[in-house]
């Protein structure tokens, strides 16, 4: 069973390799990591010409023991990534999607 140490890494270190995938120098990405609380987000912030780009791209949190993603805007999906980094599915809950809905999905209910 993995610790909440290697989940924290297992959230943190995908978070910080999309940061550096932002297509345009205009826009900063930033991580914010609450390692106390066990929130992480990724979120671009920036003013390209005349219109503002502000917007939460990932957010997740560590919840009883278990990775929440609460909001994912990437094409892959940071679940499937999680997985990949060894992370099971029950202990990834989608919580973007409504709780009737999450047994439709391959991860944890809740």
């Amino acid at each position: 069973m993995a610790t909440i140490d290697e989940y924290r890494e297992h959230i943190q270190n995908p978070l910080t390799a999309s940061a550096q995938l932002v297509w345009d120098k205009r826009i900063q990405a930033e991580t914010i990591f609450d390692t106390e609380h066990d929130h992480y987000q990724l979120v671009y912030v920036g003013w390209p010409d005349s219109k503002r780009v502000y917007g939460t791209v990932l957010h997740l949190d560590i919840i009883d023991g278990k990775i929440w993603v609460q909001q994912d805007g990437t094409e892959v999906g940071i679940g499937n990534e999680l997985v990949e980094l060894g992370v099971p599915k029950k202990d990834i809950v989608s919580g973007f999607n409504p709780p009737k809905l999450r047994h439709y999905t391959d991860f944890a209910l809740g």
